[in-house]
């Protein structure tokens, strides 16, 4: 059985394998250039560095959080398939009241 350090870092290794490759989908702007950014240390991103999300996932109290899918890829069915269960996975993009709804977990 899996620690919860154990599933902390399989988590962050699926989210990075999951966002690099859809980076490499995403065409590229001269004017406006994309990069990948993953912050292993607290799982989020500080405030004072937010641009725009294309893709925003955050690991919670064990969880992944979609924060912004502004793709029509869906991250989710993408970390689905790596192997996170819908019962790790948050649409925080959602209000809470909606989120009992979804086949997703609520928080």
């Amino acid at each position: 059985m899996d620690t919860a350090a154990d599933k902390l870092n399989k988590y962050r290794d699926i989210i990075e394998r999951t966002l690099t490759d859809i980076a490499l989908y995403i065409p590229r702007d001269e004017q406006a250039p994309h990069k990948t950014f993953f912050d292993r240390k607290s799982d989020n991103e500080d405030d004072e560095r937010i641009h725009h999300f294309v893709i925003h996932l955050e690991i919670i109290n064990g969880k992944v959080w979609v924060q912004a899918d502004n793709t029509d890829l869906n991250v989710t069915k993408e970390l689905e398939r790596a192997g996170i269960p819908k019962n790790d996975i948050v649409l925080g993009f959602h209000p809470p009241d909606v989120r009992p709804y979804t086949e997703y977990a609520v928080a």
